[in-house]
């Protein structure tokens, strides 16, 4: 398995931590705009995290603009909103050594940064 950064090139913040990466060239670059995530990219992403809601941007504009968060929302339902739209994936997710980090927190990006060091 390649390590892949799944992002997205017009998100400044990922732009911001790309730029940050140590070895960035490691990295297989996946812009889930041009190029969307697959079912079985998106699988592979579950059996890494445990969910499917560990994946989900509850950030996310349409997010807000669909009323979801007034709706119970079970791991089906995150699993179809992750294939229909990109900007429901929680940016960036990078896959290094089998193991998955999501998400620009400080912690995590942290952690990316150590293991491509």
């Amino acid at each position: 398995m390649t390590d892949t950064i799944y992002y997205l090139a017009s998100c400044d913040t990922c732009r911001k931590i790309i730029k940050s990466l140590p070895n960035a060239d490691r990295l297989k670059f996946h812009d889930i705009r041009q190029n969307p995530i697959t079912e079985q990219e998106l699988e592979e992403m579950y059996q890494l995290s445990g969910s499917y809601e560990a994946l989900f941007s509850k950030k996310a504009q349409l997010y807000k603009s669909m009323d979801l968060k007034n709706k119970a929302l079970t791991e089906a339902d995150y699993k179809k909103y992750l294939l229909e739209h990109y900007t429901f994936l929680s940016r960036p997710v990078f896959i290094i050594d089998d193991k998955i980090y999501i998400g620009n927190g400080q912690k995590n990006i942290i952690e990316v940064i150590k293991v491509l060091s």
